[in-house]
């Protein structure tokens, strides 16, 4: 099991340089955060056309197959066994399921004055709460609706986020965060140690995987018989796993934390390295009228009645 294949979450893919790798780190960030918050108060149309754009913007970014047909195939198992189960369960709502036309028709068609002149009766709209009832299986309105929220929200969440930390370097992301967040320096906040532990966060991903599968691995070589050691000793066999993981992790920290009292390196200010020139070209100007219109679209006729 390679963890580091198969689950390549949060990884930079540095090869082929797609137009997304080309595009300004803080455009890419205001149309993340627009992903993530043009969701709230928007109609089911709205949540699944986001699902819609984010696949087609993979698919013409020409991004290698092998790296987005694992994630987006497992997200959208996942989505729709959400939405499955979603729908097929109950909505939570205890009323009686009744007709909202009257029993009487005739009420529909009785004269509207006392001049007994007629107007057109109301046109009769077939309208039903329960959309699929067979046996135990019921499909409602308010399910349907639930979930289909509930599987855009998932896979929109997920996916967005990947595909910015697929296309962006985490020297760009902190730089163009930082960026950003120049204006918080009127209130004395420390911008810049900010974004350098977001850096060395962002570096941290792998390391983390890689320590994951290095213990999973040596679990699995021992072959250990669950099935004698029951439950309780399995607890500890995997806290004692757990407590391994943590002592790696804290001893890899301190080793990056030596790497760099080793260089001379005393505080973020002093010892700035520039990795990206930010400045905003033609294709990230277009990028943002798109935006714009995006934004348009979803105000138009996103919003949830």
């Amino acid at each position: 099991m390679d963890l580091l294949r198969s689950l390549p979450l949060g990884l930079y893919l540095e090869q082929p340089q797609t137009w997304l790798h080309k595009i300004d780190p803080r455009v890419k960030f205001a149309w993340l955060m627009s992903f993530l918050t043009s969701y709230v108060l928007a109609n089911n149309n709205w949540r699944v056309l986001l699902v819609v754009v984010l696949i087609i913007a993979t698919l013409i970014a020409r991004i290698p197959r092998r790296v987005w047909q694992q994630q987006m195939g497992w997200l959208l198992m996942l989505s729709f066994f959400v939405l499955a189960i979603a729908a097929l369960s109950p909505d939570g709502l205890g009323v009686d399921y009744q007709s909202r036309l009257p029993a009487n028709e005739q009420i529909l068609t009785q004269p509207a004055n006392s001049n007994n002149i007629k107007e057109p009766a109301a046109e009769k709209k077939a309208y039903s709460y329960v959309l699929f009832h067979k046996g135990p299986v019921k499909v409602t309105r308010y399910s349907l609706s639930l979930a289909v929220r509930l599987s855009t929200l998932i896979f929109t969440v997920i996916y967005s986020t990947n595909l910015y930390l697929l296309t962006t370097a985490p020297e760009e992301i902190t730089s163009g965060i930082e960026s950003l967040m120049q204006p918080l320096r009127r209130f004395k906040l420390p911008v810049t140690e900010i974004a350098l532990t977001l850096t060395l966060s962002l570096r941290f991903i792998p390391l983390v995987l890689e320590e994951v599968q290095n213990l999973f691995r040596s679990v699995m070589t021992r072959a250990i018989n669950w099935k004698k050691l029951g439950l309780k000793g399995a607890f500890k066999v995997w806290m004692t796993v757990a407590e391994r993981l943590l002592e790696n992790l804290l001893l890899r920290a301190d080793q990056m934390a030596n790497a760099m009292m080793v260089r001379g390196f005393t505080s973020p200010n002093e010892h700035r390295v520039q990795w990206h020139d930010l400045r905003l070209k033609g294709r990230d100007w277009l990028a943002i009228a798109t935006l714009i219109l995006f934004w348009g679209i979803r105000l138009a006729i996103g919003t949830q009645v």
